[in-house]
């Protein structure tokens, strides 16, 4: 961040995660298909290991354990200090090791040279930057850090999630706060949700969007959810044969665009030119 610029003041969320480390981690256990889905994708686009991948915003370090279990080496970066702790932690107990786990302003990633990473993630900080310059400008520093020819990834949580989410768990939530989530349809824009932090909802084109211009070449965006956002309890209880089936199922599934609008999470892979 260069001196005299000012951004969104991520206290909120900092706050948020610090409270409640744990419940990130529990987060992808209740929402098996969306990290069995993404991991999917980390399998087919990354390069192959040894490759260096920094995790920005990687909170308590699911996917960044899974990376290291694999063979990769993996920097976690994240706002919050108590997700870092916990990602230490899990580290340590799945007899892995992170090459470095540091707190990091995804908008500001000073302490990492040009091209220092063949793949970086930026899957979470995007929906809770509310002003666009400021995801602009987590994307370029993501950008920045990645190597020639390096892989990209990030993650949005789209416009009417929250919506449908309330729609499943307690309707009267959008009755009762009405200006609030036409507010949110209208504009993506809700600080301080309810039960959550400051957050922006993209619709599914802004992502790709946000990387024109910026030397990285889609190659595809994936419903994190496929098929089944919000209706994924019994899948839940699958295991084996069936299990791996609908994985498979919803990640084919999750790169048709006619997918995308109502998935809870899209996924986007590009590669630096």
């Amino acid at each position: 961040m260069a001196d005299g610029e000012r951004y969104y003041d991520m206290t909120n969320v900092e706050r948020y995660y610090d409270a409640d480390a744990q419940n990130e981690w529990a987060r992808l256990d209740r929402d098996r298909i969306e990290f069995a889905v993404t991991l999917r994708a980390l399998d087919e686009y990354l390069p192959p290991v040894p490759a260096r991948v920094l995790d920005i915003g990687g909170g308590p370090g699911r996917y960044a354990i899974e990376l290291a279990r694999r063979g990769y080496d993996v920097t976690l970066a994240d706002i919050s200090e108590a997700e870092l702790s916990l990602a230490t932690e899990k580290a340590a107990e799945a007899g892995v090791k992170l090459s470095a786990v540091t707190k990091a302003d995804a908008r500001d990633l000073r302490q990492f040279e040009d091209g220092a990473f063949d793949a970086v993630l930026l899957m979470g900080p995007l929906y809770h930057l509310i002003e666009e310059p400021d995801r602009r400008r987590a994307i370029a520093e993501a950008v920045r850090v990645a190597r020639a020819d390096g892989i990209v990834m990030a993650t949005n949580i789209t416009r009417y999630a929250a919506i449908r989410f309330w729609a499943k768990r307690d309707p009267l939530q959008v009755v009762d706060h009405r200006a609030v989530y036409e507010q949110q349809v209208a504009t993506g824009k809700t600080p301080n949700a309810v039960g959550f932090t400051d957050m922006y909802l993209m619709r599914p084109a802004e992502l790709a969007a946000l990387f024109e211009e910026t030397g990285v070449v889609h190659i595809v965006t994936i419903a994190c959810e496929g098929v089944v956002s919000m209706i994924r309890e019994k899948l839940n209880e699958l295991d084996g044969e069936p299990w791996d089936y609908w994985v498979d199922l919803n990640y084919r599934l999750g790169k048709d665009p006619d997918t995308h609008g109502l998935a809870e999470h899209l996924l986007y892979v590009g590669r630096k030119e």
